[in-house]
């Protein structure tokens, strides 16, 4: 059976909480989320009670504007990603500085859209942002991996002194993680390696839990930090 857009592999509503402190573009966005069927647990104006909402109802996804009184968006990423929360964050903005975007998704930001996103565009962003894939608006996946090679480059020229060894990755689970780090779907890297969706899922699920790290967009710097983005 397809699975709803709206729902996980269980069949549960995925939670959202979506922060702004523009009351129409709020209202848009919550109207949009509750039309798709999310079950949409709280909105938020203002980076402080972003955080605090957060807390109290756990969402999956937290659509987070970065420009909002008090807090930052990216001060609000650090702050759930300190708390460990489990909470993926889609950050909605107007702001397509490069600053901005690799500020935010240093901090913990799964995805990164610009606010003249269209609807479908943006639903397909919340259900990737729920299942830790990373979605960019066009042109800004470049700017990231590039920022991601470019730190790579200079810890190979610089490498960190007593550095925590890394854990042992199976044959299989570098595999899957280069093929990520490539930027290719789990479909496609399931249709590559012959093997199932779910199979893939759980390998970069292990793998994240190894490295300890959240999403997808962190598993792909690690892969270029290692030189795991060409070919093998």
């Amino acid at each position: 059976m397809t699975q709803r857009n709206d729902t996980d592999r269980d069949g549960r509503r995925t939670s959202v909480l979506v922060a702004d402190d523009h009351p129409m573009w709020l209202d848009a966005v919550v109207r949009d989320l509750d039309d798709a069927g999310y079950d949409v647990v709280g909105t938020a104006t203002d980076g402080e009670a972003a955080v605090r909402r957060s807390l109290a109802t756990r969402p999956d996804v937290l659509v987070l504007d970065l420009n909002m009184p008090g807090l930052r968006g990216q001060e609000v990423c650090a702050r759930l990603a300190a708390a460990g929360l489990g909470t993926r964050v889609l950050i909605l903005t107007a702001s397509g500085e490069q600053q901005d975007v690799l500020d935010a998704i240093k901090a913990g930001a799964t995805g990164y859209l610009l606010k003249s996103t269209g609807r479908t565009e943006f639903l397909s962003a919340v259900r990737a942002t729920a299942e830790g894939r990373a979605s960019f608006t066009p042109g800004l996946a470049g700017l990231v991996l590039g920022e991601y090679r470019r730190l790579a480059s200079r810890s190979e020229r610089h490498p960190e002194p007593d550095a925590a060894p890394v854990p042992e990755l199976t044959a299989r689970e570098v595999e899957v993680l280069r093929l990520v780090a490539t930027g290719m779907s789990y479909k496609d890297i399931a249709a590559e390696l012959t093997i199932s969706h779910r199979t893939v899922q759980n390998h970069v699920q292990n793998t994240l839990t190894k490295l300890q790290l959240h999403n997808r967009v962190q598993l792909v710097r690690y892969a270029i930090d290692q030189g795991l983005d060409g070919p093998a």
